[in-house]
């Protein structure tokens, strides 16, 4: 799996470093033109379906944390939240987007143990195309 992460790495690097048009042209054909993640944050919290906050770094006395994401013009597909702890994948989450401007979220319980950078790619699931990627930095307590 570790070859396909670094794979997608430089496919998202790449795409973050071309110009917006030169971006959408590398995309597969299936995914519409005008789809995109219009949002995505890890938060504590949802409330009517947004998040009540955005995190980058948390301490592990908090033993859960949601990834919320927007996804726009991408109704009729499935997307999916990829969990990675420290660039190895741990879950995955399944989504049918249902509508033109669709929020989904997936929540994480958190082992205290497994501080360290965690990433969740929002991948277009018929493609395997990275569409975003986040971090957070899980701390110990008092860092």
């Amino acid at each position: 799996m570790l070859p396909r992460r670094k794979a997608l790495l430089a496919l998202l690097s790449a795409t973050l470093l071309l110009p917006l048009g030169a971006a959408a042209e590398q995309r597969p054909a299936q995914i519409p033109e005008r789809a995109r993640v219009a949002r995505a944050l890890f938060t504590t919290g949802i409330e009517n379906r947004e998040p009540v906050d955005r995190v980058v770094a948390l301490d592990n006395r908090h033993r859960e944390i949601y990834f919320f994401s927007e996804v726009r013009h991408m109704q009729g597909r499935t997307i999916k939240h990829v969990w990675e702890y420290q660039g190895q994948p741990v879950s995955e989450v399944e989504f049918q987007v249902g509508g033109p401007r669709w929020r989904v979220n997936s929540k994480k319980a958190l082992d205290p143990g497994m501080t360290g950078v965690w990433t969740v790619w929002v991948i277009d699931a018929e493609t395997g195309w990275p569409l975003k990627a986040a971090q957070f930095e899980y701390r110990p307590t008092g860092n």
